[in-house]
């Protein structure tokens, strides 16, 4: 009993401590990156390569065996086909560079930079790398010799004064024998660790190729049988992201390159093919590659040509190409196959690239996208579906609410002008204004809003309906029943409409009585403080009258039960309609909370409450008629 109680105590504060789980599982991709970065090239590579083995295994029905192994071959020699031109074309380019000696120099040279300053350095610098790739001497050993041999004068004299004040003593460092071992060592240092990752990549990935189905399934068995649903529509949305992202990423950086490569050709350059390939395959790097292959590119043709009319072509492609692509090609491909904001993807990219380095950096997309389907499906990792995904819009009633709470009418009332626009009065009031009202009485409810955000929210809602009162709406559509409808050919019963207790509830009660009032209904509105014996006398005097009681939660019902209970014993025989606006349930069991005073109907939207009211319409020529929809 006290290990389990522990056990639950420790899930316990690991749920509720969402940042030490956080700082935990950074530590855990750091220390264990040497496991998990082969982990996720191979997750990357089975996301990429998987639909081919299904299409190989559904289309020509392979088996799983065959279709693996085709689908590991043709990637490989392609891989490997592209590594080879890649590596003769970058062989040819160091061979013939020595030949762009004089190129270089000219360029160098016809550099003149300012007598001083941050630019004087940094071209002076540029000008000593070009002479070291020239081999001849410029302009930057001219203008710093004299410079450089007063440096070596005041060194000599400071050894020779050195040596009039000190005894020398002669050093010798003697190299100890270096063994067959430590020289193996050296050798094959930097070539056994990618070799080893290599291997561990492509060992998960023909395992997670060929079993697919058993790695899912034991995904769904530490899930447990209670998040069956859950994880196989994680599992699926993951798998449907990344893959459809990594074709359509794959596509469109061979296409750039394709089409690079093309106009390279079409200038003339040298080895066009090598700066097409190596700029589709650097772009799958994001930011970094791109600007690394297009600045290789450039620095290229400025040692090949003699002029700067190639060069500057050379960069207005480049700029044109990633402007087009970036701006226009990929928005519209990959629309939301990733689901990640601009600003997350940066952010994203950073962080992997400080836990994984330059595998990092690569991963940074897959990875995200990963960590956003957990915070979809996930409920104590929703914060991340939040902070990284692309939809981070607020709904319109708590735009209208906050821009409210910021004292800005104008917008607020901007917000509710657009949200006209594809919707109609009911519409507003029901999913805009009223949510809004009853998020403004919870917040004063628990001390939350201050008299004067509590006021201007209040007069700014009762502002907007009054603008609101010749509003017209567009005719609606086939079974719209909420919109509102045309005036009806019978007679229609006249309506009080009373607020409950507060201000809220009055604003309440005016939409409701404006919205009566454009379907045709005489309609008065009569404060809850202004309702005298005198006038509940009158109103028993006209028993077609409904008396319409408006509550807004939180305390809706409380004063709503109290004033139904008034009016039920001055108007025993008068329908009375009770709205609950925002209340949850069943309507039935609403009714019956009321006891003795339980009214005709209940409604909690005012769609609701118009088809009440024209239902009764319906059958007002007959005195015995009840609500049929209680």
């Amino acid at each position: 009993m006290n290990t389990s109680a522990t056990t639950k105590s420790r899930r316990s504060w690991l749920t509720h401590e969402p940042l030490i789980l956080l700082a935990l599982a950074i530590l855990a991709l750091y220390f264990a990156r040497d496991i998990l970065i082969p982990f996720a090239m191979a997750l990357t590579f089975n996301f990429l390569l998987a639909p081919a083995v299904i299409w190989f295994e559904r289309r020509l029905r392979f088996k799983r065996l065959p279709a693996v192994a085709l689908v590991l071959v043709a990637a490989t020699a392609l891989i490997g086909g592209i590594g080879w031109v890649v590596a003769v074309q970058v062989i040819g380019v160091v061979n013939d560079l020595p030949n762009y000696r004089d190129n270089i120099h000219d360029k160098i040279v016809s550099m003149r930079p300012p007598a001083s300053g941050p630019l004087s350095k940094t071209i002076a610098s540029i000008q000593q790398i070009g002479e070291a790739l020239s081999g001849e001497p410029g302009v930057a050993n001219q203008q710093n010799k004299q410079s450089e041999t007063a440096r070596l004068s005041r060194r000599a004299r400071q050894k020779e004064e050195a040596a009039g004040n000190t005894n020398p003593v002669l050093v010798t460092v003697v190299t100890p024998p270096e063994s067959e071992r430590q020289y193996l060592s050296e050798l094959l240092r930097p070539v056994v660790k990618p070799l080893g990752t290599l291997g561990m990549v492509v060992v998960f990935t023909i395992y997670m190729l060929l079993k697919r189905e058993d790695l899912r399934n034991r995904v769904l068995l530490l899930a447990g049988m209670g998040r069956l649903n859950v994880m196989t529509q994680a599992l699926n949305d993951a798998a449907e992201r990344i893959s459809s992202f990594l074709i359509m990423n794959v596509q469109v950086n061979a296409s750039y390159g394709l089409v690079f490569g093309i106009g390279l050709y079409l200038l003339h350059v040298p080895n066009a093919t090598l700066w097409g390939v190596l700029l589709g395959i650097l772009r799958m790097v994001p930011y970094i590659g791109t600007l690394l292959a297009g600045f290789s590119t450039v620095a290229f043709t400025l040692a090949v040509f003699n002029g700067w009319h190639v060069p500057l072509l050379v960069v207005l492609m480049f700029v044109v190409l990633e402007f087009v692509v970036s701006n226009f090609i990929e928005p519209w491909l990959y629309g939301n196959h990733t689901g990640i904001s601009a600003l997350a993807l940066v952010i994203s990219a950073l962080v992997w690239t400080l836990l994984w380095g330059w595998w990092g950096l690569v991963l940074s997309t897959p990875m995200t996208v990963c960590l956003i389907v957990c915070g979809r499906y996930v409920p104590h990792m929703s914060f991340l579906h939040t902070l990284l995904g692309d939809s981070a819009e607020l709904a319109p009633e708590a735009q209208f609410y906050e821009r409210l709470l910021a004292l800005d009418q104008t917008e607020a009332h901007a917000i509710a002008d657009r949200f006209l626009e594809g919707h109609n009065l009911v519409e507003l009031y029901d999913g805009v204004v009223l949510p809004a009202l009853s998020l403004a009485e919870q917040d004063r409810h628990k001390g939350a809003l201050d008299e004067v955000r509590a006021t201007f929210l209040f007069q700014s809602a009762t502002e907007l309906i009054a603008e609101l009162a010749d509003f017209k709406t567009a005719a609606p559509k086939n079974g719209d029943v909420e919109a509102i409808p045309e005036p009806p050919p019978f007679r229609t019963c006249p309506i009080v409409c009373i607020p409950a207790n507060d201000q809220a509830d009055e604003i309440a009660a005016t939409m409701l009585a404006q919205l009566l009032e454009q379907c045709s209904h005489k309609t008065l509105l009569i404060p809850s403080s202004a309702l005298s014996t005198e006038i509940l006398a009158r109103l028993a005097e006209e028993q077609d009258t409904i008396v319409c009681i408006s509550a807004l939660p939180p305390f809706a019902f409380v004063h709503a039960r109290s004033l139904c209970m008034r009016i039920r014993q001055q108007l025993p025989k008068n329908r009375i309609m009770v709205g609950l606006w925002g209340a949850n349930g069943d309507r039935t069991m609403m009714r019956e909370r009321f006891g003795s005073a339980r009214p005709e109907a209940v409604a909690t939207t005012f769609s609701e409450a118009l088809n009440l009211v024209r239902q009764y319409d319906r059958t007002i020529v007959h005195p015995a008629a009840r609500f049929s929809s209680v």
